[in-house]
């Protein structure tokens, strides 16, 4: 089997609708059976936070193509002290053994979905079309759908260039199998952006992304299975120095594609 073909399921009602808005099989009704309990294990605890706050969940269990033991489950709160969330995840993590890989709960704030700058926007789209509301203000429901274009793409991806300065200032003291899973999955998410805009498509499919993104660019075709399987490893099994040759090829390359083809963030970002 092509390491390109190693991957978690993927929605399969991602992509776009008639009017060429986002579409997604993000729906509580959807949520599978087995990962209710700890999602309402994080609804109860917030419940006893102060403070207004909102709570949503996305990714695989949103989506309802989570697996048992192999799933993570990803939840973002607004509002939420960032302590309190991080200390969150630890614990229903510990609570929920077998479960999944790990509860992460992500921290945002009110004023991170507000303005017009690309950050703003991107959260705001991905907030519509990827997460489902558990408890709190529903935020997401006075959204508009929004459509599957450059600027949907750029708020999702377009900080790819300070991420990857980011990784580089981080090489020598992080470990490097989460950092070389990080950069898999966000350059692999640029990608997603790339081929969705040049083949007037909507993914997030990293895989099925690398693998068309291969056929357009072919100088890539070796370097993005390293990628896939990175960003599909539970630490990556990468070192400092394979990092390194991928934050100064297949990243810089992809950084390159991703500036010429859709754009990056302002710099006031």
């Amino acid at each position: 089997m092509s390491r390109l073909q190693l991957h978690t399921r993927h929605d399969p009602l991602e992509g776009l609708n008639a009017d060429g808005t986002i579409a997604t099989g993000a729906r509580r009704s959807g949520i599978p059976d087995a990962f209710r309990p700890v999602l309402e294990a994080a609804i109860e605890h917030l419940a006893r936070v102060e403070g207004a706050h909102s709570l949503y969940v996305y990714g695989s269990v949103a989506t309802g193509t989570a697996q048992v033991g192999v799933s993570d489950v990803d939840l973002v709160t607004i509002g939420l002290d960032a302590a309190i969330a991080r200390r969150l995840g630890n614990e229903l993590t510990a609570a929920f053994p077998g479960l999944c890989r790990g509860v992460e709960v992500g921290p945002a704030e009110w004023r991170d979905y507000e303005g017009p700058g690309d950050e703003a926007y991107g959260n705001r789209v991905f907030l519509r079309h990827y997460c489902v509301h558990l408890a709190g203000l529903d935020v997401g429901s006075a959204l508009p759908s929004f459509p599957a274009d450059k600027a949907a793409a750029r708020g999702f991806n377009g900080d790819i260039d300070l991420r990857a300065s980011q990784w580089r200032k981080e090489l020598s003291a992080s470990d490097p199998g989460l950092l070389g899973r990080r950069i898999a999955r966000k350059t692999l998410f640029a990608v997603a952006g790339l081929v969705s805009i040049h083949d007037a498509v909507w993914t997030t499919d990293r895989v099925a992304a690398a693998r068309r993104w291969s056929v357009l660019r072919p100088g890539l075709t070796a370097a993005l299975p390293t990628l896939v399987a990175w960003g599909d490893g539970w630490p990556a099994k990468s070192s400092r120095s394979e990092i390194q040759r991928v934050l100064d090829g297949v990243v810089a390359d992809v950084i390159d594609d991703f500036r010429d083809c859709i754009g990056l963030w302002a710099s006031n970002h």
